[in-house]
């Protein structure tokens, strides 16, 4: 894609060792910018730097609770990217303060720098109405990037997979040690599962001038699956047969409340998180209809899961990854 922006410029992207993050860093990297990651701990970003060559990308601490720490980040940047999210709220890391704040002070602070693009990764499902706190707050975090820089894109991705995600992995583990794998609602959600490079190709394109200004794209794979689709493909690749426990959504929910004091780490799914698959999670016909997705952006060689989700699927096999070369 031809570019509207100097190549070799600095562009800052805000978690850039996340996810979502460190696949936007690679493509930018590959294509000669400058990479400034602005994360809360530079000391866990070393895994950049393979990325680019020597000095290319440079990790620097920023903490979007922290306006200051975002205008530093921000100096200098011709393009800046927010990638920052989270899936479940602690103590001071809350939806509002992450989702809503942080990206006000990030679009502020690349308005005021100087900054010639803005790229912003939301959510599919973002909605004001919403129950759910995370669908909420994205809605929120729209509104308040658009209000801080109207020429900003907007990215709303569906579920991302990819060798870090936490959607295949969680639930390949739970198959792996549970007994049962729950089916919220009948597990008859819909998804259209996005992989992180496609996703990272697209930000990429945006910051290099494709796409519209103050426009929201939608971004989802080649093919939409049930929930219990997507989970009858994690057991068959990890090669596990648990049965499925159905649950309605408002024993679900109650179960969610139960399961507040956990942490994350030990929680299967949260009551935010109940709210969110009453609802799909794909491409909407509008966004079809304007080209507002991922062909819009210039990508549109999209990749499937059954291409992609196997390869790091297979340590969770009943004997290890390297079973099979055991004969």
């Amino acid at each position: 894609m031809s570019s509207s922006l100097v190549l070799g410029g600095l562009v800052t992207v805000f978690g850039g060792s996340g996810f979502v993050g460190r696949h936007a860093v690679q493509p930018l990297a590959r294509r000669g910018w400058r990479i400034r990651a602005a994360v809360r701990r530079p000391d866990l970003a070393g895994h950049l730097q393979p990325m680019g060559r020597l000095g290319q990308i440079h990790a620097v601490q920023a903490n979007v609770r922290y306006p200051d720490s975002v205008a530093h980040a921000v100096r200098d940047a011709v393009a800046v990217v927010n990638a920052v999210g989270i899936l479940s709220p602690t103590s001071r890391q809350s939806f509002s303060a992450v989702h809503v704040a942080g990206a006000r002070a990030i679009a502020r602070a690349a308005r005021e720098a100087g900054a010639r693009r803005l790229v912003h990764v939301s959510a599919i499902g973002a909605d004001p109405r919403s129950r759910s706190a995370y669908a909420r707050t994205k809605a929120q975090s729209e509104r308040a990037v658009l209000e801080e820089f109207p020429d900003a894109i907007i990215i709303r991705p569906s579920v991302v997979f990819g060798p870090e995600d936490d959607f295949f992995n969680r639930f390949a583990a739970m198959a792996r040690f549970g007994l049962f794998l729950p089916l919220i609602g009948g597990g008859r959600t819909r998804f259209q599962p996005v992989y992180a490079a496609d996703l990272g190709n697209a930000i990429a394109n945006a910051v290099e001038g494709g796409g519209g200004p103050g426009t929201v794209y939608e971004a989802g794979g080649p093919e939409v699956f049930t929930f219990r689709e997507l989970l009858d493909r994690t057991q068959m690749w990890t090669d596990h047969r648990r049965p499925y426990v159905s649950i309605p959504f408002w024993l679900a929910s109650l179960l969610g409340i139960l399961m507040w004091p956990l942490p994350n780490s030990l929680r299967p799914f949260t009551l935010d998180q109940v709210r969110l698959l009453k609802s799909d999670n794909v491409v909407s016909d509008a966004a079809q209809h304007e080209g507002r997705t991922l062909e819009g952006l210039g990508v549109s060689s999209l990749h499937t899961i059954e291409a992609i989700v196997p390869t790091y699927l297979e340590r969770f096999r009943p004997h290890g990854q390297f079973a099979r070369y055991r004969g």
